[in-house]
C-alpha cells in the first residue's frame, strides 16, 4: 500500500484496525507492513490472536462504532488525518512508530510548521505563567507554533501567549472534551485561531492512561521541548524524557532551590538539558539542529518465510519477562529473523501475553 490520500473505505479500516483492542502503534505500524493494507490486516487479527493463546478469538470494533466516532468528528468540525497521508505532521511520522491516526479541529495546517512545546506546572507561580507566555510570544514572533497540552497553568499561559502566531493544543480525550472546565474559552478560541488536536475519539473524556500518550505527541510535534517549573515528579518531566528519547532537543527554566516547582528543571539541567532564560538560548540551539525526515512508509506485504512460527512464538514468549527489555536483544535471544519475532510479538500482544512499549521496549504479560 503506498502512502497517500486514503479513500473512504480505505480511511474507515484505517481507524477500524486503530481502534481494534491490544493494537497499539506498534502493533499497528507491523500488521500494515506484514499485510499491506488495513482491510488485509483486520481480517487477519483474529487468527493472529488465537495463535498467540488468546481462548476467545479477538473481536474487531463493531462497523457502527467506527461510524459514530466519523460522525462525531464531522458534527465537531474536526478532520481525520491518517498516518501515510500528506497532511500527516512529518515531524510525528518520524517517531518509530508514529500514531496511526489524528483527529485536527481547527487550523490542521499548524501542525506541520516549525514547533516548540513549552510546558510545566498545573499550579505555577504568577512568574512562571507571565514567563511562558512571553516567552510563546517572542518564539512565535520568530516563527514557530507552539505547542502545549491546555492543562492549568503554564499550559494556558503558552497557548494565551501563542494564538495570534500559531498555537496547538495536544489533549488526552477527545478534541472536542474541555479539561480543565474553565478553559471553555480558550478551548473556542484554539480550535477557532489554532488547533487542538488528538489521538482518541472526538467524543472521548480523558482518562489518566491517556495522557502519557498526549505527552508523546506533544514532544512528537516539536523540534523541542521547553518546560518552565515543574516539581520532581511532574508530568511535565515525562514529556521532556520523552523528547529527548525521539531526538528532540531539551530545554529548562531555571529557578529558586527554595521554591519546589523548580526542582524538576534545575535537574533536567543537572542532566544535560539546555538552560533557557529566553528565546535566544532556544533559537541558538535550534539553528544547529538537523532536520527529521519521514520514515519511508510504502506499506507492501512481506513474503512468509520458511520458519516454524509456532515454535519461535512460544520461543519468544518465554524470553519474556515483567521486565521491560529491548526488541533488539529479544531478536539476539530468539536467534530469528527480526521480522519474524515482530511477527510473534504481534500475536503474543494481541492475546496479552506480551506488552509493546514505546522506545522499542517489550515486557511479559
Amino acid at each position: 500500500m503506498t502512502p497517500g490520500r486514503l479513500s473512504d473505505i480505505q480511511r474507515f479500516a484505517w481507524l477500524r484496525l486503530a481502534r481494534t483492542e491490544t493494537v497499539g502503534p506498534v502493533a499497528f505500524d507491523h500488521l500494515l507492513t506484514r499485510y499491506g493494507t488495513p482491510e488485509r490486516a483486520l481480517s487477519a487479527l483474529p487468527d493472529l490472536s488465537r495463535k498467540g493463546g488468546r481462548a476467545v478469538p479477538l473481536s474487531l470494533p463493531p462497523r457502527e462504532a467506527i461510524e459514530q466516532e466519523l460522525e462525531a468528528g464531522e458534527k465537531l468540525g474536526a478532520r481525520l488525518i491518517c498516518g501515510g497521508e500528506p497532511d500527516f505532521p512529518p515531524r510525528l511520522a518520524a517517531l518509530d512508530p508514529p500514531p496511526p491516526v489524528l483527529w485536527a479541529l481547527g487550523r490542521a495546517e499548524l501542525l506541520s510548521q516549525p514547533s516548540l512545546a513549552i510546558v510545566g506546572a498545573r499550579i505555577a507561580s504568577a512568574a512562571g505563567q507571565r514567563f511562558a507566555r512571553q516567552l510563546a510570544t517572542d518564539l512565535g514572533t520568530a516563527g514557530h507554533v507552539i505547542v502545549s497540552g491546555m492543562a492549568r497553568g503554564i499550559d494556558g499561559a503558552a497557548h494565551e501567549g501563542s494564538l495570534a502566531t500559531g498555537a496547538v493544543a495536544v489533549l488526552g480525550g477527545g478534541v472536542g472534551d474541555i479539561y480543565p472546565p474553565e478553559h471553555d474559552k480558550l478551548h473556542a478560541r484554539l480550535a477557532a485561531e489554532g488547533c487542538v488536536v488528538s489521538e482518541s475519539a472526538p467524543d472521548r473524556r480523558a482518562q489518566a492512561k491517556d495522557f502519557p500518550r498526549r505527552n508523546r505527541i506533544i514532544s512528537g510535534l516539536s523540534l523541542g521541548v521547553i518546560v518552565v517549573e515543574a516539581e520532581l515528579k511532574s508530568g511535565s518531566l515525562i514529556t521532556a524524557r520523552l523528547a529527548a528519547e525521539q531526538g528532540r532537543d531539551v530545554f529548562a527554566v531555571p529557578g529558586s532551590p527554595l521554591d519546589p516547582r523548580s526542582k524538576g528543571t534545575n535537574d533536567l539541567i543537572r542532566q544535560g538539558a539546555i538552560l533557557c532564560e529566553g528565546a535566544e538560548d532556544v533559537l541558538r540551539s535550534l539553528s544547529g539542529q538537523t532536520h527529521l525526515r519521514e520514515q519511508d512508509r510504502a506499506y507492501e506485504a512481506l513474503p512468509d518465510m520458511d520458519i516454524d512460527h509456532d515454535a519461535l512464538r512460544e520461543r519468544v514468549a518465554a524470553l519474556l519477562s515483567p521486565t521491560p527489555v529491548s526488541r533488539n536483544d529479544l531478536v539476539r535471544a530468539a536467534a530469528a529473523p527480526a521480522s519474524a519475532v515482530m511477527a510473534a510479538l504481534v500475536e503474543l500482544s494481541l492475546a496479552r501475553r506480551a506488552e509493546l512499549l514505546d522506545g522499542g521496549m517489550v515486557a511479559g504479560v
